[in-house]
This record gives C-alpha cells, sequence and structure tokens, in this order.
C-alpha cells in the first residue's frame, strides 16, 4: 500500500491463495476497503523476460481481477524483489516486504495513481 503522496510503500499482510474463491473475495474486499484508486500485481518472468506457465496464471487473474473491481490493475515485473526484500530486512513478511518492493519500484518509475 502507498502512502498518498505515491512515494512510499507499506508491506500488507498477503491474501493467502488469492486464486481461490474465497481468496479472491478477499482481494476484493481488501481494495474496497482499503479504497484503492489501482492495483499493482507482480508479474513471475524468467530472468530474460519471458513467460512460463505462472506467468500466464498471473495474467489471467490479473484480467479477472480488473473486472471484479472499479480500479484499474496494472502488471509491473517483479524480478529480484523478494532479494531485495530479503538485503533490507525488516518484521512484516517476505513476501510482504516484496511485494512493497515491487511497489516501490512501480512508483519510482513515475507511474501516476
Amino acid at each position: 500500500m502507498s502512502d498518498p503522496t505515491g512515494t512510499l510503500a507499506t508491506p500488507l499482510e498477503p491474501v493467502l491463495r488469492p486464486g481461490t474463491k474465497k481468496g479472491f473475495a478477499a482481494v476484493r474486499q481488501r481494495v474496497a476497503s482499503l479504497e484503492v484508486e489501482r492495483v499493482v500485481v507482480g508479474l513471475p518472468v524468467s530472468l530474460r523476460g519471458g513467460d512460463s506457465a505462472q506467468t500466464v496464471e498471473v495474467r489471467e487473474f490479473a484480467a479477472r481481477l480488473e473486472r471484479a473491481v472499479d480500479v484499474p490493475v496494472e502488471l509491473y515485473d517483479e524480478r529480484f524483489t523478494t532479494s531485495l526484500a530479503l538485503q533490507a530486512g525488516g518484521s512484516a513478511s517476505l513476501d510482504s516486504r516484496a511485494a512493497a518492493v515491487l511497489l516501490e519500484e512501480w512508483l519510482a518509475r513515475g507511474s501516476t495513481l
């Protein structure tokens, strides 16, 4: 989750198994309750930038989510976010810290909320 200025990202605990019916409902509820303006989904591409079975699955999830929420959903390359989160440390879960790294990278590239 970014701060109101769109500068810093704060880790939130992840929704477990977002592809399940219960998990997907939890994601939709979080989007609504936090009143987000955009959802940025990490895209797991290979080191060379190619797609894998997981990449296809994430693209399908993002498309499904975009149909289910009233805000834009954008995919963003998640390569190296876990490594960067490990180096940075912190008390939140590794997945949450990696998601915050991803969002900060997305924000730094000049994307607008």
